[in-house]
């Protein structure tokens, strides 16, 4: 569990026994910070969700490994108010199994946001460098088995989490319960995760936008005087998953450069120090609520999707407003027209026409007239 790396060396040991005493940061303002995140992060990844699931437009090979990146955000979310409930409480109150599996759950989903980016890469990469050879592969069917193979992926590079994570005994806190050497096998799992987890799958991706932009501009004026309407959608595409990926880097860089100086160097037991260490957590996870609103900025369809899904219900309202109003509005005419005949006006015989008594005045018709008259826009 990313988030729970640094509780293994002593110092980090110490953070909550350095805040057990009164109301402080660690007890009351980081659980707070890490609820709001949660709370808004599964929020708009919810929203990503539904829109691509409800939308039929929206159902394009980007957007299927968009969804994909969703669930995991909004899984990895799910491993927040653990995360608060232990650093408010101080310790672990949830047992050895919820331990594993929220750690697990973590790790899991953690991995599974790298490899959709690396993977919508190179989809990019395709799309744009190959539009014509990769277009028999480039189906919706075949991003849904490539989402499927990155969570069975995920799920074997975080089998020492699924093996090892555990309350350990002489501590309260949740956490991976190495064998011995454990510093050995600490230090081997923290340049594994960031090997795999971050820096492979980057170096990856940058490869992917390297040839893009080698391909463009070696085309030059060719793909300006062959410009149609696709290409330009295939550029905002590019763009957001572009900058999609810098954020990914902005949030989760510092929580891996941290990882492997603590790694190297024996980090001070410094207050500043346990700051930085939640912030560079919280910024991690913050990286899941930054997609919805790259989405929301940069893509017209998901731009047109969130306003129709937020604005459904106000819309039924407006649209149920008039028919109540046309309703009362009616139901006045009718008692004005009742009070109306009580009374006897409105009711007098008009001259007879060849011996015959014409019909007394419809009262329906006179509504009707009345109505026409009335605007219900």
């Amino acid at each position: 569990n990313h988030s729970l790396h640094f509780m293994e060396d002593g110092a980090s040991r110490n953070t909550t026994a350095d805040f057990d005493d009164g109301p402080h940061m660690g007890c009351v303002i980081i659980p707070l910070i890490y609820f709001v995140v949660c709370v808004v992060g599964l929020g708009g990844n919810t929203l990503v969700i539904h829109v691509v699931l409800w939308y039929a437009k929206m159902e394009s090979v980007t957007n299927i490994y968009i969804l994909n990146l969703a669930v995991a955000d909004e899984l990895f979310m799910l491993g927040l108010p653990f995360l608060a409930v232990q650093n408010a409480l101080s310790y672990w109150p949830f047992g050895s199994l919820m331990c594993r599996l929220v750690m697990t759950v973590d790790g899991i989903n953690q991995f599974t946001s790298i490899f959709c980016l690396t993977v919508m890469s190179i989809d990019r990469y395709l799309a744009v460098v190959h539009p014509v050879k990769s277009s028999k592969w480039r189906k919706p069917p075949v991003a849904k088995t490539v989402n499927a193979t990155v969570w069975a992926v995920s799920f074997v590079v975080v089998l020492p989490v699924v093996i090892f994570a555990d309350v350990p005994a002489g501590m309260s806190t949740c956490n991976i319960n190495w064998p011995e050497p454990a510093t050995v096998w600490q230090a081997a799992f923290i340049i594994y995760t960031a090997t795999l987890g971050f820096f492979a799958p980057l170096t990856v991706i940058c490869l992917c936008y390297l040839l893009i932009i080698i391909k463009v501009k070696s085309s030059g004026r060719k793909v300006r005087a062959t410009s149609t309407k696709r290409k330009q959608s295939e550029r905002k595409v590019t763009r957001m998953v572009v900058i999609v990926v810098v954020a990914f880097v902005f949030c989760w860089l510092p929580f891996y450069m941290l990882n492997i100086v603590n790694l190297v160097a024996t980090l001070p037991k410094d207050p500043s120090l346990f700051g930085i260490y939640f912030f560079v957590v919280v910024l991690s996870y913050a990286n899941s609520c930054a997609n919805p609103i790259i989405y929301s900025f940069l893509s017209d369809n998901f731009k047109q999707g969130f306003r129709k899904t937020l604005c459904r219900s106000t819309r039924r309202v407006q649209n149920q407003e008039p028919s109540r109003r046309e309703t009362k509005v009616e139901e006045l005419e009718a008692s004005e027209i009742s009070k109306i005949a009580q009374n006897g006006q409105g009711l007098e015989d008009p001259p007879c026409h060849s011996g015959t008594k014409p019909l007394p005045q419809d009262t329906h018709d006179s509504k009707k007239a009345n109505g026409l008259q009335i605007s219900y826009l």
